[in-house]
């Protein structure tokens, strides 16, 4: 498991798909809400998001449910620790934009 102190940069990509799995969904799903979540701006491939899912398997971000008997549909959800990396996400995008507004000034 990594440290929780490591700060890191998401992809879009992968945030989007973490963000999405805050409930049960497949490949299919995720792909559709990735859309709505940013308004049409970013559409994943499926290549791009079966990397990514195989990713965040790996690193213990999300995790595969049981299917169902006969069912090619495999579902995920986001696990705690997956959750800890979108609050530190979170708090790293918000730094970023107050850092932003503060050189700036909110009306640039």
């Amino acid at each position: 498991m990594q440290d929780n102190n490591e700060r890191i940069a998401l992809t879009e990509a992968v945030y989007y798909i973490l963000l999405s799995l805050y409930e049960p969904m497949h490949g299919y799903g995720i792909i559709q809400n990735v859309v709505g979540l940013s308004n049409g701006r970013v559409n994943l491939a499926a290549g791009t998001l079966y990397g990514a899912l195989n990713t965040l398997l790996e690193r213990q971000w999300i995790r595969a449910l049981p299917g169902e008997l006969n069912s090619r549909k495999k579902e995920y959800e986001i696990t705690d620790f997956g959750k800890q990396v979108i609050n530190m996400e979170l708090l790293r995008l918000q730094e970023l934009i107050e850092n932003g507004y503060r050189t700036v000034g909110r009306n640039g």
